[in-house]
């Protein structure tokens, strides 16, 4: 244990050092000092076998695969430390308001103090790189220099052309958000919903200084009256207008598909043209040439061994072993399950079903726990749009089906992909917020308490609350997966109070034991599972994606010195400056292809020899809760309250919380509609009197949690 704290130590500062490293970089890139030196270093370089290329990827693209494969191995060390010792210390975790809600906006949503902090580092980096530039620029601004404009048309060619170095920066950083399985973001705590939420900030930052570059250069040519004539070029070196240009096109094309007013009415569209990323990146390799590209080509090599591990490991197809149809129109899949696969709650995965579409992919939070169940994972989908609709009426003929009918229903599963621990076993008590079929993820975590309980009493919160708010009746059957611990309340000396707002239907309501008993409403399909051998059983481990992120970087490199030397270097010295830029640019796209399929390779050998063990059988249990008999006592049920025709009053809920147990920090963990999460926020914020370091502080302080289920 010793040797192995020692060893996460040793990664911890080495993970720091690099991470300096690599900021520094982008500090003093814009610099005099580091331009002159630079180009004294790629001339020494181009006498060595590695040639200025090589020189550009150890400089610009290894920092941050460094990071990643230092980050991987820490993550994987600290998710292989004893439960009770990682919720131990994760308790004496210091709360404190940088995490809390800062800014709550209709247009921006809730930001925290700390994501406010880095995005105006990140914002005062990118003025900084704008004015180190410029001063350049404007310095060198000679009667010779000035191709024939005016003072003022010269400054703003230069200002367009470093607008282009912002969208840089932005790329640079556009892809590492929305890995999945390789996700540099649990290094932060932040899980893949919120991450999502940085791409999209990144890609409207990177598409808005890309428009102005462009905007700037097709003015100037307008001025020169050069327009016909430089918008066509394809240069033999330098920038490629026509790449830049096409390149810009199709950037605006990804951005304005993504807009949430088109992602929420039409997902194909949003969907389908996501996917022109890969033209994108190739015509910005051609419009910027390689050296540019090898600023965000570690981010590029991270993202496609990332979905290189998806399609691996998704192409199996895994059999649906049974579904439940609740009133509500949705319906809990139950997935079979490696044993071996443990992933923490609040994870989810991404389902795709062939028989309704073979290209799209939705995610599902999960709403087992894999410290309850061994051999199943189970998600419920809300009928909300074609796709969830066509799968709910999918369910619905095989329930009228003829009996005797062999069903079937193959699907291919990524993830699941969650945080590496459980961040709500530090508080002293939570505060579990949802909204309609944001229910899911919270059921995970009550999963998981039940489950922890038995193992490791002491770490259990003291109070649990949850609040949760549904249109009609019908809705309050998503409880019933969990009725066995509402009902029952396995948890100890934890107090667990539930409190149910139907908002939308004033008719006579029943108690919640006989709603959570009526099974009467619930259907109940089973399929042939069998015919598949293939069962969930997570994405790669943690030092895989460090092996196979060194080992691709290497392939590249040794691939990229390779072809350059058999096709630039060919010819008499001097030759490298006659090649067509472009060539160059195809031996980087070559070499970034062959170490992917050397990675696919390498994964594919690697699955092949690991040795499987047999599987149990997965039985189907006909119900998931309990049945109270009259002889249970009445008193558990007491705390658990319907009101109906009314939304919950948060301002009460939010300061009449701490009085009951008098603790200090309190985990509100929401999952709902966007007005509801900005409710929450605002109470989260009014009634936090203070932070608590330690759990020391008495003053009542709640940490506001958001699992976005829209991606």
């Amino acid at each position: 244990m010793l040797s192995r704290t020692n060893l996460q130590i040793a990664l911890k500062l080495l993970l720091i050092l690099i991470s300096a490293v690599w900021v520094s970089l982008w500090l003093l890139k814009p610099t005099e000092l580091w331009t002159k030196s630079w180009h004294k270093a790629e001339d020494n370089a181009r006498e060595t076998v590695f040639g200025y290329y090589g020189l550009n990827f150890v400089v610009y693209s290894l920092p941050l695969i460094s990071m990643a494969i230092t980050g991987y191995l820490y993550l994987y060390l600290y998710a292989k430390k004893p439960r009770g010792l990682r919720r131990s210390r994760q308790k004496k975790m210091s709360i404190t308001k940088l995490s809390n809600p800062f800014i709550i906006s209709r247009r921006l949503g809730v930001i925290s103090l700390s994501e406010l902090l880095a995005a105006m580092i990140f914002t005062i980096f990118l003025l900084w790189t704008m004015y180190a530039h410029l001063s350049k620029d404007f310095k060198k601004m000679t009667p010779e220099k000035l191709l024939k404009l005016n003072i003022w048309q010269f400054r703003l060619m230069k200002i367009g052309t470093r607008f282009g170095l912002l969208a840089e920066v932005c790329l640079a950083l556009l892809l590492l958000p929305v890995l999945r399985g390789m996700s540099l973001f649990r290094l932060f705590r932040i899980q893949f919903e919120a991450s999502v939420r940085y791409h999209i900030y990144l890609g409207t930052a990177m598409i808005i200084f890309a428009t102005l570059h462009g905007a700037s250069t097709f003015f100037i040519w307008g001025v020169k009256q050069q327009i016909q004539d430089e918008m066509w070029k394809w240069q033999k070196t330098g920038r490629v207008y026509l790449a830049g240009e096409l390149g810009l096109v199709t950037g605006l094309v990804i951005w304005i598909t993504s807009l949430p007013q088109i992602r929420r009415k039409w997902f194909e569209i949003f969907y389908y043209t996501h996917h022109f990323y890969a033209v994108f990146l190739v015509l910005f390799l051609f419009h910027t040439g390689d050296r540019h590209f090898y600023m965000v080509f570690s981010g590029v090599l991270l993202f496609g061994l990332d979905k290189l591990l998806r399609i691996t490991q998704s192409r199996p197809p895994t059999g649906v072993v049974s579904a439940r149809i609740f009133p509500c129109k949705a319906i809990e899949l139950s997935l079979s399950k490696d044993p071996r696969l443990k992933y923490s709650p609040t994870s989810l995965i991404y389902l795709k079903v062939p028989s309704i579409s073979k290209f799209q992919w939705h995610p599902f939070s999960i709403t087992s726990s894999s410290s309850v169940d061994d051999e199943r994972i189970t998600v419920i989908v809300k009928s909300d749009g074609w796709w969830t609709s066509s799968l709910y009426d999918t369910m619905v003929a095989a329930v009228h089906s003829d009996p005797y009918e062999v069903k079937c229903l193959p699907v291919h599963i990524e993830g699941p992909y969650g945080p590496v621990c459980t961040d709500f076993l530090r508080y002293e008590s939570l505060l579990l917020v949802a909204g309609g079929i944001g229910i899911t993820p919270l059921l995970s975590i009550l999963r998981e308490l039940a489950s922890t309980e038995i193992k490791m009493k002491s770490t259990l919160p003291s109070r649990i609350q949850l609040i949760y708010a549904v249109k009609k009746s019908e809705d309050i059957s998503l409880l019933i997966p969990v009725s066995d611990i509402l009902l029952t309340q396995p948890l100890g000396q934890t107090s667990l109070e539930v409190k149910i707002f139907i908002t939308q239907d004033n008719r006579p309501i029943k108690t919640v034991r006989e709603l959570l008993n009526d099974q009467s409403t619930v259907e109940i399909v089973n399929f042939d599972w069998k015919a598949f051998d293939n069962t969930v059983s997570g994405s790669e481990n943690l030092p895989w994606f460090a092996a196979l992120a060194g080992f691709s970087s290497i392939v590249f490199l040794v691939t990229l010195v390779f072809l350059n030397h058999a096709f630039i270097r060919s010819n008499v010295k001097g030759s490298e400056k006659k090649n067509p830029s472009w060539i160059t640019d195809l031996l980087l796209i070559c070499s970034f292809l062959i170490a992917i399929i050397c990675g696919a390779l390498a994964t594919a050998i690697v699955k092949r020899r690991t040795p499987k063990k047999d599987l149990p059988l997965v039985a189907m249990r006909k119900c998931d809760h309990m049945e109270l008999g009259p002889t249970e006592p009445k008193d558990i049920l007491d705390s658990h309250e319907i009101r109906c025709g009314e939304r919950p009053n948060f301002d009460d809920i939010f300061s009449q919380f701490p009085n009951r147990t008098g603790d200090s920090s309190i985990g509100v963990f929401f999952c709902g509609p966007e007005s509801m999460r900005e409710s929450v926020a605002l109470s989260c914020r009014k009634y936090s009197q203070g932070s608590t370091i330690d759990g020391k502080g008495r003053k009542p302080f709640f940490s506001f949690h958001s699992l976005n289920f829209a991606l």
